[in-house]
């Protein structure tokens, strides 16, 4: 892990599944941390490791009333956005979601901050900016982006935003797009998903799509190292990269561990069929795999396979629902 090289921090979404593991690496460096979260989503179950440190403080609050927040609070060196509306699939219901959570609250934050001490801004996009992408394993530079979700079209409109206000009022930015990162606090997903299934129906598993779709998963562990490799090799104003494993793996097989590490190894796998030729859902990528060499390059190197990260997962996950 490269050393932390700033003195302060605040993380939107600090209580939830990624943003809590990097309020945990904060706070272990000595960094002065700030968690701003509204609880819906987050717990502060994720926190409580932090909680009794003198370098730690939380503050419960929706983003939609940033705007109120004493500009002190806001003094800090590095601000991690990773408050966002996490669902991939019921943005097809609710695209107004998509665009209050992610858009217009990614805004409210950016025009807060932009007269504070904030040297650099960390957002947490998505790989699904990239879409259907023509070329897999897909690197940063693949364009022209066409998100065919609503919460990835949401993820662009924010990088955008992000670059435009870095590139105005003096900030360094660093736009994370991740796989699909998974682990033990983790609350939506494929692999949650099916171990909540599986609780329910030990006879039978349902899976949306044909099984064939496949994924980058990485391991949440991997996700922590990459992400702060990244915020220490900024060589321009803004800097995007891909965060992912080493390869990809159909969802089926997913299935599969998932089964067997609960003890139903034999059990009876259907899948719906899906929708636009095997999708999960409307807006579900079928092939989605990131090409990680950009971090590679400054050292990075994720210690664990999608399959490998998987099996961690499915088994954390089990042990404590089932």
């Amino acid at each position: 892990m490269e050393k932390i090289d700033f003195n302060s921090a605040m993380i939107t979404g600090g209580a939830g599944f990624i943003g809590s593991y990097i309020a945990e690496k904060l706070v272990d460096e000595g960094i002065s941390t700030k968690v701003i979260d509204n609880l819906v989503t987050g717990k502060m179950d994720n926190l409580v490791n932090c909680l009794e440190k003198e370098n730690f403080s939380f503050l419960n609050h929706n983003l939609e009333r940033f705007g109120e927040i004493k500009d002190e609070f806001c003094d800090v060196d590095v601000l991690f956005h990773f408050a966002a509306d996490p669902e991939v699939r019921t943005g097809y219901d609710n695209p107004e979601d998509s665009f209050e959570q992610n858009i217009v609250n990614t805004f409210k934050l950016l025009q807060k901050i932009k007269h504070t001490k904030i040297k650099k801004f960390v957002f947490a996009s998505s790989s699904s900016v990239y879409g259907d992408a023509e070329i897999v394993p897909t690197d940063e530079e693949y364009g022209p982006l066409s998100p065919i979700s609503h919460y990835g079209a949401s993820k662009l409109a924010c990088e955008a935003m992000v670059s435009s206000f870095c590139h105005n009022y003096d900030i360094e930015g660093v736009i994370l797009r991740p796989a699909n990162v998974i682990g033990l606090r983790g609350r939506h997903g494929l692999i949650w998903d099916l171990v909540h299934k599986l609780k329910n129906n030990q006879n039978e598993l349902e899976l949306l799509g044909n099984g064939k779709q496949t994924k980058s998963f990485i391991h949440i562990s991997d996700a922590i190292t990459g992400i702060f490799s990244a915020i220490n090799n900024i060589k321009k104003k803004v800097e995007v990269f891909n965060l992912g494993s080493e390869d990809s793996v159909e969802i089926m097989d997913v299935a599969k561990v998932v089964c067997k590490n609960a003890g139903l190894e034999n059990i009876k796998i259907n899948t719906t069929g899906g929708v636009d030729d095997g999708r999960g859902w409307k807006g579900d990528i079928k092939i989605a795999h990131l090409d990680i060499s950009k971090l590679k390059k400054l050292g990075w190197n994720p210690k664990s396979s999608s399959i490998d990260a998987a099996n961690t997962t499915s088994n954390e996950i089990i042990s404590e629902v089932m």
